[in-house]
């Protein structure tokens, strides 16, 4: 099963199969509700429009690396799923985003309560997921994850459309919201498989450099992805007035006119026709996307270095070409 060729993702979902409709199984049981039905309503759609389940297939992985042969893995990468559902539900709220996974957002379907109080409950059932392989550290770590999240969207509030904001407020920004839970999710995959402390901390350096490398290519995919690809809206992040990374590097080293460009369309949010096709131009003139790209194969780069204290396994060679594919899309 290891010499399957392609994607990495794919070659983690054909070994761990078996896992992953355990897991699968395991996700549908917990997200019923017999008193409200609605729970079960919105997160199957969510769940249903696809996804390739990465975070869950990450803490399998790091189990499976670390010689882990029990079940609690299957509640561990169920939990960590669920965390990620209920963050998309709340980001997509505080985004007031209309499209996730090219489907229409839970919130435009159904209301914003429904998404907040359901991805509540989502968060309610991780916990009680993780609580069930009696491993305190485990409940440490992704309790800690969790109010992490948090922390990183609060934090890009404040910094949203600040144009005082800097890649190191960005990088703590992205730690929070996207690599917190890669991080925690390998980690606890060691945890449970009662690996070294040594290994331990690789798995969580190479999810937290995973997550970083794949937040920044996700960044510049919003200016230079496909629509189809990418399920979402060529310029999305420009239109919400994110302030991601490639922008960040343009306005650092914008003249006084192009200050201005980005202070209308960026801090006072009005934007015109072409506006787009300037904010690209700007970031190209200014060498911006092509810096973006430098940092994110550079976080991949210190993911794969990351898993040389890991034991020589066929997973963490699937791993390593992660790294190396999260970042390919932007080559």
């Amino acid at each position: 099963m290891d010499q399957i060729i392609g994607k990495p993702h794919d070659r983690l979902a054909a070994r761990f199969e078996v896992k992953l409709a355990a897991v699968g199984a395991l996700i549908r049981a917990r997200m019923e509700s017999r008193h409200a039905p609605r729970i079960p309503e919105v997160t199957a759609h969510l769940v249903g429009a696809g996804g390739k389940r990465l975070r869950p297939m990450l803490t399998l992985a790091a189990a499976d690396l670390c010689g882990y042969h029990g079940s609690d893995d299957e509640k561990l990468a169920a939990t960590v799923e669920f965390i990620h559902t209920a963050t998309l539900l709340h980001d997509d709220v505080v985004d007031e985003s209309c499209q996730r996974r090219g489907r229409a957002t839970a919130n435009l379907l159904w209301d914003n309560k429904s998404s907040i109080l359901v991805g509540d409950y989502l968060f309610s059932r991780s916990f009680q997921l993780m609580v069930e392989t009696g491993n305190l550290r485990v409940l440490d770590i992704l309790a800690n994850a969790s109010a992490t999240i948090a922390e990183g969207e609060v934090l890009q509030l404040t910094a949203a459309r600040n144009l005082a904001t800097t890649e190191e407020i960005y990088l703590q920004v992205v730690r929070g919201k996207t690599a917190a839970l890669f991080a925690a999710a390998t980690e606890v995959g060691g945890v449970i498989a009662g690996a070294p402390e040594a290994q331990v901390r690789a798995l969580h350096a190479y999810g937290d450099a995973l997550g970083i490398a794949f937040q920044i290519a996700d960044d510049l995919l919003d200016f230079q992805g496909d629509a189809v690809a990418t399920g979402k809206n060529v310029g999305d992040d420009f239109r919400e007035r994110k302030l991601t990374l490639p922008i960040i590097k343009a306005i650092a080293a914008a003249d006084a006119p192009e200050q201005d460009f980005w202070r209308r369309t960026i801090e006072k949010g009005v934007q015109q026709a072409g506006d787009l096709d300037h904010a690209i131009a700007l970031m190209k003139s200014h060498g911006a996307l092509d810096a973006a790209r430098r940092d994110a194969l550079a976080w991949a780069d210190t993911a794969g270095a990351s898993l040389e204290a890991l034991p020589d396994h066929p997973v963490r060679n699937i791993l390593a070409d992660l790294a190396e594919y999260v970042v390919s899309r932007i080559a």
